[in-house]
């Protein structure tokens, strides 16, 4: 895992349509709260929970193209892969790790969520819904799933299967629908499984 020189900070950029994932978990993270954002890209979830939170936010992305745009906007940004350098952080180093849609992208989700609730003491997870019924009827007709290419298919009940399997707990779930969350969910799977396009998980262990 590479540690990159921060230089001198630009102008944060504000985005102007944040995304509807990231809007609901910075209602989901405490003010104050350390964060580590697993797969942070552009970096815009670290400056919303700047933002919004007063998060002492710090990120780990891949690619370095994206690596050097965050650190030049003053972001505290590592370049590394986290399916390897999520190992190196200590135990209960952050208040929350967030992986918002960059989970399932991992060849091992699994092992990668296992440590990832090591490291926090809370697992927050975004991921695209291929049970919803849109992309149901088109696996229907046309027997695939191109829709969900970007990642791993998953649905709203995998992920919470998965969730259990490794022995965590989920705290809280929200689903979204056209860019607007719901009504909470945690134990009621079924109609999140059916009508949400996305859903953002708590977990804890």
């Amino acid at each position: 895992m590479t540690q990159l020189e921060l230089v001198r900070p630009a102008p944060l950029e504000l985005d102007s349509e944040p995304r509807a994932d990231h809007d609901v978990i910075a209602q989901l993270v405490s003010d104050g709260a350390r964060v580590l954002d697993v797969g942070c890209g552009n970096g815009a979830l670290m400056r919303l929970l700047t933002r919004e939170c007063s998060a002492r936010a710090r990120g780990l992305e891949l690619d370095p193209s994206k690596v050097h745009g965050c650190v030049s906007r003053g972001l505290s940004v590592v370049q590394g892969d986290a399916e390897r350098d999520l190992d190196a952080f200590p135990t209960a180093a952050f208040d929350y790790v967030i992986f918002s849609h960059a989970l399932m992208k991992l060849q091992r989700p699994q092992a990668a969520l296992k440590t990832a609730a090591r490291v926090g003491e809370r697992v927050i997870v975004s991921i695209n819904n291929a049970g919803h019924w849109r992309a149901r009827t088109k696996h229907m007709f046309s027997g695939r799933l191109a829709a969900w290419a970007d990642d791993a298919p998953c649905t709203v009940r995998d992920f919470a299967e998965m969730a259990r399997s490794l022995r965590l707990t989920v705290e809280r779930a929200v689903p979204l629908s056209r860019g607007h969350a719901g009504a909470p969910f945690a134990k009621t799977l079924w109609r999140a499984n059916w009508f949400s396009e996305q859903a953002v998980f708590v977990l804890s262990s």
